[in-house]
């Protein structure tokens, strides 16, 4: 089943009962998972994209931000339903287009996904 947009708060619940994702989800991810821990009180969406950014510029000249999850209130992008899976929506949609970097920001507080272009 492909994955569909989706602004109904009831899809984004399709693949657990809570919105929060859990440390398990990203263990099967195939590509290059980096932790990055960000001694930063109050660190905001906006600043942890940018070190996100930074760092997967690093790894690749042209990267490209499929998906992301905010853990301090469960949000993410994109909002799409994919079916029922073991695993959350946005991180089915990045693996199924090839992401290939997860950036991991104070352990699941902020993550992205991108697919490494050259």
């Amino acid at each position: 089943m492909g994955c569909r947009e989706t602004e109904d708060v009831r899809d984004h619940h399709l693949w657990n009962n809570s919105i929060f994702m859990k440390p398990v989800h990203l263990k099967t991810f195939q590509g290059n998972h980096i932790r990055i821990k960000v001694d930063q009180k109050n660190l905001d969406f906006v600043q942890a994209k940018n070190i996100a950014k930074a760092k997967t510029k690093a790894l690749s000249k042209d990267p490209m931000l499929l998906s992301w999850y905010n853990g301090r209130n469960g949000e993410y992008f994109p909002k799409v339903a994919c079916g029922v899976r073991d695993k959350p929506v946005w991180i089915v949609f990045a693996e199924s287009r090839g992401a290939d970097i997860a950036i991991n920001i104070n352990d699941g507080e902020y993550i992205f996904l991108y697919l490494s272009l050259t």
